[in-house]
């Protein structure tokens, strides 16, 4: 999905890595925050929250696939059968996520995960990537439709934050397929202008 300014932009070699678990007990769950980390599913499909999370969260590391989504194309992906979204919060305010989506062969893929920068370096997002890759697992107890789970994986990728794989390796994720893309090289949405300076 591009256009006429993602075409101008000047391509950059991006590198991406695919990680898997392929059962319960690969998971080595990270050792809880201090202080008082919740982490809740948003039960209700709600495009502005979701937008929200993901400007937040991946406005300084170039998310920008959804950012051209209709509000209808969001509220599609929202209400996929099985897909939730899972939200950490510190004393009450958002501080994270992690967007859970079931495939029709058992697989479910992190489609999305990471922390408000705010909120980073302070062991929660061990703790939500735990929390998350557990509902992963156990995501067709909630959603009897669903085949059980027999996979969780997800990419990340060179322009991810500098913790991201390591979090991944220490939760227990295996790397099983590296590959170098070409993408934009453009700045940083933001959540808006002159955040994160």
């Amino acid at each position: 999905m591009s256009n006429a300014t993602d075409a101008a932009a000047p391509l950059s070699d991006v590198t991406v890595w695919y990680l898997e678990q392929t059962s319960p007990a690969d998971l080595r769950p990270a050792g809880a925050p201090e202080g008082p980390v919740t982490v809740v599913r948003a039960e209700t499909a709600l495009p502005e929250f979701s937008r929200f999370l993901y400007t937040a969260v991946g406005g300084d590391i170039r998310w920008t696939d959804r950012l051209r989504l209709t509000y209808a194309q969001w509220q599609e992906i929202l209400e996929r059968p099985g897909t939730e979204t899972w939200v950490a919060y510190e004393s009450g305010t958002p501080a994270g996520f992690i967007e859970l989506e079931p495939q029709d062969d058992g697989a479910v893929e992190i489609a999305y995960f990471g922390l408000i920068p705010a909120f980073r370096g302070r062991r929660i997002g061990g703790h939500l990537l735990s929390y998350g890759v557990a509902r992963a697992w156990d995501l067709a107890e909630r959603h009897p439709e669903r085949t059980p789970t027999k996979r969780v994986w997800l990419h990340t990728c060179s322009n991810d934050g500098p913790h991201a794989m390591d979090n991944y390796l220490r939760r227990g994720f295996r790397l099983y397929d590296t590959r170098t893309e070409q993408e934009p090289d453009v700045a940083n949405p933001g959540p808006w202008p002159g955040a994160h300076a």
